[in-house]
């Protein structure tokens, strides 16, 4: 795997300061020339990741001493914030690249609860088990929406609570609306995103 160059960088979220590797816009383009851009979504902090941040903040309760597991974690920033609450944390990816830079980020930063690991949300292993899942931004194609639902279920099923953040995209209105049997809390967080007002809704799951 070729490593690409990252550098540290400090998110203030509500009154918390995380720091982070984030890769070189520039060196992620030129990494992934001749590949499908979609690869490269996990290389930039999304306002639902913010938004989850900002609610994980405010209701550190759903999490405290839990065991706590980011799927499609990109970059790992609610993980991050996740670690100062949670008595663990595992968060993950299926590119490896992002896994390489969350892995800097756990050395340079000291975090001891904190691991990462490989992993297929399509293909995740029946011994990964956790108090509470994260899933933030995952639903931005309709492709794959069956296949989140039947992860969702299934740790729903194992009685996970699962902590769930989506920008207000009209073409996964079906998506959230199969969700809403399993909601026990639902909340709107305005993220400002380079000047602009970005509403992100947040779903806590549970069976």
């Amino acid at each position: 795997m070729n490593k690409l160059s990252a550098s540290r960088q400090e998110i203030i979220i509500t009154g918390h300061s995380l720091h982070l590797l984030i890769p070189d816009p520039v060196a992620v383009r030129k990494y992934y020339t001749d590949q499908s851009p979609d690869l490269a979504y996990w290389s930039r902090i999304w306002p639902a990741a913010i938004g989850l941040c900002e609610f994980i903040a405010a209701r550190t309760d759903l999490i405290e001493n839990k065991t706590v597991l980011e799927l499609a974690a990109g970059l790992g920033l609610p993980s991050l914030l996740a670690s100062r609450y949670s008595r663990s944390v595992l968060m993950s990816d299926h590119i490896e690249e992002a896994i390489g830079i969350m892995q800097q980020t756990i050395e340079q930063e000291k975090i001891s609860n904190l691991r990462c690991t490989l992993l297929d949300r399509n293909n995740i292993p029946h011994a990964v088990k956790a108090d509470v899942i994260l899933l933030s931004d995952v639903n931005y194609d309709p492709s794959v929406f069956e296949k989140v639902f039947s992860v969702i279920v299934r740790f729903l099923s194992e009685g996970s609570m699962i902590i769930l953040s989506t920008p207000q995209r009209l073409m996964a209105k079906p998506f959230i609306e199969r969700l809403l049997s399993f909601k026990c809390e639902q909340e709107e967080v305005i993220v400002d995103k380079n000047g602009s007002r970005v509403p992100v809704s947040i779903l806590v799951l549970r069976k």
